[in-house]
C-alpha cells in the first residue's frame, strides 16, 4: 500500500510517497523564506506553497517511480497550522483525491510527528518532547489518546528561538543560526527560568534575552542553556511520574545537538533510553503525514469530501487514536 502525504501547515510545503511496511520512498519540501528580521506572513507563505505545489508534487512521485493511479490513499496535513497555507494543501489532496478517485485521509500534524519519530526510532512506549514552532508539549498514551504531562504556558520553543532570532536579524526558522552562534561562546548571563509545576513559560526569556542581545553570541549561549534546562527539569519530572523508560524527541527543534545533551543526561539519571528523530526528518515533512495516513488506514476508511476539513487550532490530546 502506498500513500501520497502532502504537509503545508505552515513555511515547508512537502510531498513524500511512503509504504506500508515503513518504507519511504520519496520526500521533496520547498519551504517558504521570509525576509530577514521577519516572520511568516500566511498570505505569503500561501503563496509560496500554491506556486510550488506542481513542482513538489511531481518530483515526489518521480522520486518514488511511481505515478498517481499508483497511490492507494492519499493523507494530507489538516491542521492546527495557518489557515491559508493548511487550505492550500487541501485543496490539492481533495482535487487529486476526487479526479483519481483515492481514499482520502485528514492528519493531525503533531501526531505525524509522532508516528513518524516512532517509525524511525524504534521507540516503543516512550514519553514523548514535542518541540517544534507550533508544539512544545511533554506526551505518554493511554487509552487511545496522546495525555498531555506539561507543556508551554504561553509561547513554544521554536516560537522563543524564532522571536529572538528574527529581532537580531534572522529570518524564520532561526534555531540553527542561534545554535550555531550559541556554540561561540561559554559565558552565561542570568537570564529568567520559570518552571510551574511541569509546564514552562519562555515569554519573560524571550524579553530578558532580547535586553541583552547586543551581545549576540553570549545572549544566544544563554537563551539556549536557560530554555533547554527548564524543559530538561520538566521532562525529568515527567519520566520519573510516568515511569516511562523511552524518551522520543521529536519536532523542529529536536535536531539541537545541545537540547539532545542535555536530554541523555536526564535519561542516563532515570535509566531510561533516550531517541531522537533523525535530523533529516525533524522537521515538517511529507512523510510524517503519509505515514500516520497508512496507520489511520488500518482502522477506518477515508473520509468523503464532504467531510474533510481544515482545523487552525486543534489539539493533540482531543484527537483519538485506534491503530
Amino acid at each position: 500500500m502506498l500513500c501520497l502525504g502532502i504537509e503545508s501547515t505552515a513555511h515547508t510545503f512537502a510531498c513524500a510517497v511512503v509504504e506500508k511496511n515503513g518504507k519511504i520512498h520519496s520526500d521533496v519540501r520547498k519551504i517558504y523564506r521570509p525576509p530577514e528580521g521577519e516572520g511568516i506572513h500566511p498570505r505569503e507563505a500561501s503563496r509560496h506553497h500554491i506556486e510550488s505545489s506542481t513542482k513538489v508534487l511531481v518530483d515526489s512521485l518521480q522520486q518514488a517511480r511511481i505515478k498517481i493511479k499508483d497511490l492507494d490513499i492519499i493523507a494530507y496535513a489538516a491542521g492546527p497550522g495557518l489557515g491559508p497555507c493548511l487550505r492550500v494543501g487541501a485543496v490539492v489532496a481533495r482535487s487529486l483525491a476526487s479526479y483519481y478517485k483515492i481514499p482520502l485521509y485528514p492528519v493531525h500534524h503533531a501526531i505525524g510527528h509522532i508516528d513518524l519519530g516512532k517509525l524511525l526510532t524504534g521507540a516503543k512506549d516512550p514519553l514523548v518532547l514535542l518541540v517544534s514552532g507550533g508544539h512544545t508539549m511533554l506526551l505518554a498514551f493511554m487509552k487511545e489518546k496522546w495525555r498531555v504531562f506539561g507543556e508551554t504556558l504561553d509561547i513554544t520553543l521554536g516560537q522563543l528561538l524564532d522571536q529572538f532570532g528574527r529581532s537580531i536579524g534572522f529570518a524564520s526558522p532561526c534555531g540553527k543560526n542561534i545554535e550555531e552562534l550559541a556554540a561561540k561562546t561559554s559565558t552565561y548571563i542570568q537570564l529568567p527560568y520559570v518552571v510551574k509545576g511541569n509546564d514552562v513559560s519562555f515569554s519573560g526569556l524571550l524579553s530578558a534575552t532580547k535586553s541583552i542581545s547586543s551581545q549576540k553570541e553570549k545572549a544566544c549561549f544563554s537563551l539556549q542553556e536557560t530554555a533547554f534546562a527548564m524543559i530538561s527539569e520538566a521532562t525529568e519530572r515527567a519520566l520519573s511520574f510516568t515511569k516511562k523508560k523511552e524518551l522520543m524527541v521529536v519536532g523542529g527543534v529536536a535536531a539541537n545537538k545541545r537540547l539532545s545533551n542535555m536530554l541523555k543526561s536526564i535519561c542516563k539519571r532515570q535509566n531510561c533510553k533516550f531517541y531522537v528523530v533523525p535530523q533529516q526528518f525533524a522537521g515538517d515533512c511529507g512523510a510524517q503525514i503519509a505515514w500516520t495516513g497508512l496507520l489511520e488506514a488500518t482502522a477506518k476508511k477515508g473520509s468523503a469530501l464532504e467531510n474533510t476539513f481544515v482545523r487552525q487550532s486543534w489539539r493533540l490530546d482531543s484527537v483519538n487514536i485506534n491503530y
